[in-house]
């Protein structure tokens, strides 16, 4: 480890994206911690705890929720933009087209992409200030009717979402690369000292809590572990290119396909989706109406999180939309096609249809194990919770959530792999 860390220290020019990358991180934490001007936070970080939707947003954010901060949005609305655009281009002719143009395509596929996130954090703002400040007990904002009041607040995290993603791409460009993906991840990695504060604190008041802390700590070192088996792991179909020549033996690849190959991405869709209609719910409490509260409250009990209802519908959700995403971005005639023009073919199987349908078997076999470990990952930390809450227990924090988790190994592992690869290319020029 020790010649590991020599090495890329070596490296004058990673050690230099390495510490530009360290820089910009550490910009982005300062700026999670700068509170609005004029907004009152009294009691807006024991509101986001009880909320599923709110906890989302805080893990992606790195507390700048609980904190009301100029990067309020974080960069979800970017998130979503990304989403938008990569169903767009299986539904719209014309980003299909850019998205086989190579690097150029892909240029302006993430230029449009930019572009959508400013309109969708501007408008995901309004819905934020005006949710947050209709729970808390002391209003956020007090003067919310008030457009001079809330148009500035609006343009304010509206712009931080937009200096995120400049930094992530800053990081991208002049870093060590991923930029959006180590923002998230530094994110999330933010509230781990808290969380084990907090457990130790709550532990040292009450020791019937000390063996919930245990619990949680060797919970997550076997969740990490499970994942990052489980994200490495994948099947490769054997490959035979024809050779040149009479004479000549075909080449051996293989085509890997990943047992997890939709990411997070269906656990966004389902946290969205399952946390919407307590939302509404939330919102109808407020009502005149005295129906319309009743049945602002029955929607709110219904999607209460950590029930068991809440938990099953989470669990399927997660499973519908891993085979929704995937159906999408996983084009296997396509593929197929690409095999086929380069000369190469899967043993046993024909070239085109033939191919295209075996790919598209192997992969829903794979996709049902994928979507099962997905939807027990997102359900394994409130049922964890659940279970405390039933026994003497008690309730504590759990450090990193399961949709944390497979973000921070996926994150890390493509870390390695990129310091690894710019090692090499040091190594290599060294020859000349």
């Amino acid at each position: 480890m020790f010649t590991y860390l020599t090495q890329i220290w070596n490296s004058k020019d990673l050690r230099k994206k390495i510490l530009f990358t360290i820089g910009i991180l550490i910009v982005y934490r300062l700026l999670a911690h700068i509170t609005v001007p004029g907004a009152n936070i009294d009691g807006l970080k024991a509101m986001t705890a009880k909320n599923e939707l709110l906890e989302m947003f805080s893990l992606l954010t790195g507390g700048s929720t609980e904190n009301f901060s100029i990067v309020l949005m974080g960069i979800s609305p970017y998130i979503n933009a990304s989403i938008i655009i990569q169903l767009l281009t299986v539904i719209v002719p014309k980003l299909e087209s850019l998205n086989k143009e190579g690097e150029q395509g892909k240029r302006k596929i993430n230029s449009y992409t930019r572009w959508l996130s400013f309109p969708l954090a501007f408008l995901q703002s309004y819905g934020m200030i005006i949710l947050l400040n209709s729970r808390t007990t002391v209003p956020i904002i007090s003067d919310i009717g008030n457009p001079a009041v809330v148009l500035p607040i609006m343009l304010t995290i509206s712009a931080g979402t937009v200096l995120l993603v400049w930094l992530g791409e800053q990081i991208t460009e002049k870093g060590i690369g991923n930029g959006i993906s180590l923002l998230i991840f530094a994110s999330i990695i933010s509230r781990i000292p808290q969380m084990v504060g907090q457990g130790l604190f709550l532990a040292q008041e009450d020791q019937a809590k000390l063996i919930s802390f245990v619990t949680i700590i060797l919970f997550t070192v076997i969740l990490t572990t499970v994942v990052i088996l489980v994200t490495e792991a994948q099947r490769k179909i054997p490959l035979t290119y024809a050779g040149q020549g009479l004479k000549s033996k075909g080449q051996q690849a293989f085509f890997p396909i990943r047992i997890n190959q939709a990411g997070m991405i269906p656990i966004i869709f389902a946290v969205a989706l399952i946390s919407f209609p307590g939302v509404i719910g939330q919102f109808l409490t407020s009502a005149k109406s005295a129906s319309v509260q009743a049945f602002g409250k029955t929607l709110t009990t219904i999607f209460q999180p950590q029930t068991f209802t809440y938990m099953v519908l989470y669990f399927l959700l997660v499973i519908a939309f891993t085979f929704f995403y995937v159906s999408i971005v996983f084009n296997t005639d396509e593929i197929a096609d690409n095999i086929q023009k380069r000369g190469g073919y899967i043993p046993g199987i024909r070239p085109g249809k033939q191919t295209a349908e075996y790919l598209l078997m192997s992969s829903n076999r794979l996709n049902f194990f994928g979507a099962l470990f997905l939807a027990t990952i997102a359900i394994l930390p409130m049922a964890l919770q659940f279970i405390f809450q039933s026994t003497s227990m008690g309730n504590l924090p759990l450090l990193i959530s399961g949709a944390g988790i497979i973000i921070i190994v996926g994150v890390v592992l493509e870390l390695i792999r990129q310091t690894n690869a710019q090692l090499q290319m040091h190594d290599y020029n060294k020859f000349y």
